[in-house]
């Protein structure tokens, strides 16, 4: 089974981006890919808020849209709302979605 090499995947009308969330972590920040146990790749990230009532998911939504400068309308979770393995989707022209996320990706490397 061949694994992709990003946690980006683009499809018509924008990007899916894989994350692994930790919420009430002491800050704010996205630290890289990881391999999860099913050996896909997902961005690293941690927010401050807990996990109830859908504050961890915005809080990592705003986050992303900041690292990104994009507007937050742009971002949605679309699987995993109340797990850690969370899909993303960043609604866009998939071409500079994958630029500016595979920017974003290389900074936390």
């Amino acid at each position: 089974m061949t694994q992709d090499p990003s946690p980006l995947t683009p499809f018509p009308g924008g990007v899916r981006v894989s994350v692994r969330l930790t919420p009430k972590a002491r800050g704010e920040r996205l630290g890289g890919v990881a391999r999860g146990a099913d050996g896909r790749l997902a961005l690293k990230a941690w927010v401050a808020a807990a996990p109830e009532d859908g504050k961890a998911n915005a809080a990592l939504l705003r986050m992303l849209a900041k690292r990104c400068r994009l507007p937050p309308s742009a971002f949605s979770v679309v699987a995993g709302h109340t797990q850690r393995n969370k899909l993303v989707a960043v609604a866009g022209d998939p071409a500079e979605l994958m630029r500016r996320l595979g920017e974003l990706l290389r900074e936390e490397e």
